[in-house]
């Protein structure tokens, strides 16, 4: 067997008790390429796919994502599914911190990146609509990567706000981010050599974050210029990701939906069609605004979550520090940089421009040497 996949096995076996990341892990999976992950949201043919939902337990889809097909086509080993939060909103699912067990590990994404966090795996794919890459990453001390809106196609991916809606990973190298790149686009990411021009972004969300957070994220920042950003695109991501949302899974049986989940389809539903064009031309504006910021710099460093992963399980804590890059469709990556107040992870979210994650991936390079 693939000492890779005997080491993942090995550390799986050992922590997942605890952890409790895997919807299903393929004991007899074979290759000699990277172990990996599959959220739990993401079709797979040899393996259940079951969406966080008890509607889905069970479901065997006829084939792979295409992001699964293109990973086996590079000779990558899928290990198994990771758990996801219910069709990838708010309603956690059984994943632990593998920091701390008493803590969420965030989500959408929480089994993929508490499983490469703890070393069970090397990298796992998430998705990101609002903050389900970076938050996870940021609380559980691993590398997000969500790349440009679009990068890597969504066939076979359970939609939710498809306007929105972005395949990515979590590694815990970032000498991993170009070959996965390249395997899930078809095409390698080209080296960048620059040295990157790295701007602080405080965004509408900053007074928000805990001060603990905003401190680290300050001192740490100290060496760059700051940059502004124009308020209401948090607004706008909220009405549009509610409404897509609500098209979705509007015909799913609302029945068998959570409480929370039901409610939140219902403020999506209630988005009026004046409140959603408005919001769609808040984030076209947005969208020219952050061009503009990067014909001056190579990236942004901003807050990747309010703090340390928040006590408690009932939640996966406050998406709001990546709403904002969901919507305007820029890549964008959670470092594990920091610490907070109890030593746990707190992330760095690096920005790029749009089609152009190479640039991230040299400014990634660029803080974590």
């Amino acid at each position: 067997m693939n000492p890779a996949v005997e080491r993942s096995l090995a550390r799986i076996a050992e922590r997942e008790p605890e952890v409790q990341a895997w919807q299903v892990v393929d004991a007899n999976a074979r290759g000699d390429g990277i172990p990996i992950g599959v959220k739990d949201l993401i079709d797979t043919a040899d393996l259940p796919t079951s969406c966080g939902s008890p509607i889905y337990r069970g479901h065997r889809p006829s084939r792979d994502a295409a992001c699964v097909a293109a990973l086996k086509r590079a000779g990558q080993v899928i290990l198994g599914k990771t758990v996801t939060t219910e069709f990838a909103v708010y309603s956690p699912g059984k994943t632990r911190n593998p920091r701390d067990a008493k803590r969420t590990p965030g989500g959408s994404s929480s089994g993929s990146a508490a499983a490469v966090a703890d070393g069970m795996v090397p990298a796992a794919l998430g998705t990101q609509t609002a903050a389900s890459i970076v938050r996870p990453a940021s609380f559980c001390g691993c590398i997000g990567w969500k790349p440009t809106y679009g990068t890597f196609s969504m066939e076979g991916i359970h939609p939710l706000a498809p306007s929105l809606d972005t395949l990515g990973f979590f590694v815990r190298d970032l000498d991993l981010v170009s070959p996965l790149y390249a395997a899930l686009s078809g095409k390698p990411l080209p080296p960048a050599s620059l040295k990157p021009r790295i701007a602080l972004c405080r965004t509408e969300t900053w007074e928000k974050a805990e001060p603990s957070t905003r401190d680290a994220i300050e001192r740490f920042a100290r060496p760059y210029p700051e940059v502004e950003l124009s308020a209401g695109l948090v607004d706008a991501q909220i009405a549009i990701m509610g409404a897509e949302a609500a098209i979705s899974l509007g015909s799913q049986p609302q029945a068998e939906l959570s409480a929370k989940l039901r409610a939140f389809l219902d403020a999506g539903r209630a988005v009026a069609p004046g409140q959603l064009q408005v919001a769609h031309e808040r984030a076209q504006r947005g969208r020219r605004e952050i061009d503009a910021i990067f014909e001056t710099y190579d990236a942004l460093i901003t807050i990747a979550a309010s703090g340390e992963a928040p006590i408690g399980l009932e939640s996966t804590g406050d998406p709001l520090y990546s709403r904002i890059w969901s919507l305007l469709g820029t890549p964008c990556a959670s470092l594990p940089l920091l610490k907070g107040p109890a030593g746990l992870p707190l992330g760095v979210q690096v920005v790029g421009p749009r089609g152009r994650d190479d640039v991230l991936l040299a400014a990634a390079r660029s803080l974590m040497s």
